[in-house]
Order: C-alpha cells, then sequence, then structure tokens
C-alpha cells in the first residue's frame, strides 16, 4: 500500500481557537480534516497566542518537544509546544508558545487594536518553532501549506537554512495568499534578525535596509514558495500581480458556498504538484 502524503500546515488562524468564524480561520480548520479523511497525512501548527482558553480548549505542554531556546538578536527564546485536539475532526493541533512573544499576548494586536511592537520577533519565532518542532517529530511533509503573514518566513527558511535537511529537501511550498494585512511596518533591522546559518545577504536583499510592510514581507514568501492560492475573494493585488510574474501555479480564488468541492480545488493543485494521481487517495 502507498505510503498517504503528507500536508504540513502552518497556519496563522484556526477557528475554534479564534472565536470570530472568519472565512480563513474556517478554512485553515476544515482542510487538515479534508485531506487527513482523503488518506493524507497531516500536522498542523498555529501561534499560541495569549486569548485562547488554554483550559477551556483543553491544551497540555508536550515536554518532549519543549525546551530548545531560540536565539533572535542574541536573545534566548524557550520554545513552548502545546497540542489539543479537534475531537470531531480528529485533528490535533500544534501551538507554538513562548511566555514573552505568545503567551501573554492577546494575538497581533491589543485591545486598543495598536499592532505588537515585536511582531517581527513573533514571526521569526513563529516560522522557525514549528520547523524545529517538525524535525523534533521526525516527520516528512510532501508539501508545506503556509497561511497568513505570520508563516511568511517558513518559505525562505526552509529552502536556503533547512534546504538540506532529509525532512524538508522534496517538500514543496505552498503559499495561501488572504486578505489579512498587518499595518505597521517592521523595523529596518528585521532582515538583519531573521538570519540563520544559510540565510545570506542576498536571500533577504529585496528587504534589506528599510521598513518592511506586509507587501514587501508576502512577495518575499513568493520568491521561495512553489505555488500560491488564494484564499480569499479579495487578496493585495501589487502582491498577487508580483506572484503572476514569477512564472509559479497559482490556484485562483472561486466563490462556492461548497466546502468540499473547494477543497477538491486545492486537494487536486497539491496532487499536480507532487506528480501524485488524485485516483490513489479516492
Amino acid at each position: 500500500m502507498k505510503e498517504p502524503n503528507r500536508i504540513l500546515f502552518i497556519s496563522q488562524e484556526i477557528y475554534p481557537y479564534l472565536s470570530e468564524e472568519t472565512p480563513i480561520r474556517l478554512l485553515n480548520r476544515q482542510l487538515p480534516e479534508y485531506f487527513q479523511a482523503h488518506g493524507y497525512e497531516t500536522r498542523t501548527f498555529m501561534p499560541k497566542f495569549g486569548d485562547i482558553n488554554e483550559r477551556r480548549n483543553q491544551l497540555h505542554e508536550v515536554i518532549r518537544l519543549s525546551g530548545m531556546n531560540l536565539i533572535i538578536e542574541d536573545s534566548d527564546h524557550p520554545l513552548l509546544i502545546k497540542v489539543a485536539s479537534i475531537q470531531s475532526a480528529r485533528i490535533q493541533i500544534y501551538f507554538i508558545d513562548n511566555d514573552d512573544l505568545f503567551h501573554r499576548r492577546k494575538g497581533v494586536a491589543d485591545e486598543t487594536g495598536t499592532e505588537y511592537a515585536d511582531n517581527d520577533n513573533r514571526v521569526i519565532f513563529y516560522a522557525r518553532g514549528s520547523i524545529e518542532t517538525v524535525k523534533k517529530l521526525r516527520w516528512t511533509p510532501d508539501v508545506v501549506l503556509c497561511s497568513g503573514w505570520m508563516s511568511a518566513l517558513a518559505p525562505l527558511y526552509l529552502k536556503r537554512a533547512y534546504n538540506d535537511e532529509p525532512f524538508f529537501a522534496n517538500s514543496k511550498i505552498v503559499l495561501m495568499l488572504d486578505d489579512n494585512e498587518y499595518q505597521k511596518p517592521f523595523p529596518t533591522k528585521f532582515s538583519e534578525k531573521l538570519r540563520i546559518d544559510g540565510i545570506t545577504n542576498t536571500d533577504v536583499r529585496s528587504i534589506a535596509g528599510f521598513p518592511v510592510g506586509y507587501e514587501e514581507l508576502m512577495r518575499l514568501a513568493v520568491d521561495y514558495s512553489d505555488a500560491i492560492i488564494y484564499a480569499t475573494p479579495k487578496v493585495n493585488q501589487r502582491v498577487a500581480n508580483y506572484a503572476e510574474t514569477k512564472g509559479k501555479p497559482i490556484l485562483a480564488y472561486e466563490e462556492t458556498e461548497d466546502f468540499v468541492a473547494a477543497a477538491k480545488r486545492q486537494w487536486d493543485f497539491l496532487q499536480s504538484l507532487t506528480g501524485q494521481n488524485t485516483q490513489e487517495n479516492d
């Protein structure tokens, strides 16, 4: 029997852990369930924002995966991994946590709507924490699906810093663009802060030397992705235009109230990237 394909979801927002039922949160909740039901193995990651109720959602720390320190600008940030299950879907969600960056903070902005000044550090920590945890799980994804700007550094890290890792050497990276943008640009030194072994000046020259807004960050993510999915009716048009100049496979958004049909389109799209026959998993 053929081993099921493996899909890694690195998502910024998932319902019901963030209570408002936005389209992208529902999509990030439903896709792993759909693919798992059709013979795939999945792993799903999300930041452990401070407004996620651990008791109500039954999160618990996975000690064997926690304990690594990730260094950002010479500061150690302990990585905590927590897990919860969506029983009705029979899927697990891994949460990337850190007391200073996530646990004591709500989403990407405070109660007044002011975006956190260290969101740049949180983006770095989330991408690296997710990748390092997958390594600890010794799990090799065929496809890595990145959803939301907080996952936007994962393509760069996977293609450059982790490109020699056997877990990711053959993984196809898919970027899902949506309509959720941040407004406060990251500081000018962001390109220096994200650097780790394997990331060169050339790799980040497109964002070096000036504040990094949403468009600059997502163009960088496009550069290191193998394919693009438009996950919402509206996406940043300048980012979309940039993606279309790169000649990479793009799955455009298609309006439908039938989630199964929408998921099937994404399923076929991902199968085309990995060269698999769709019928194998029917």
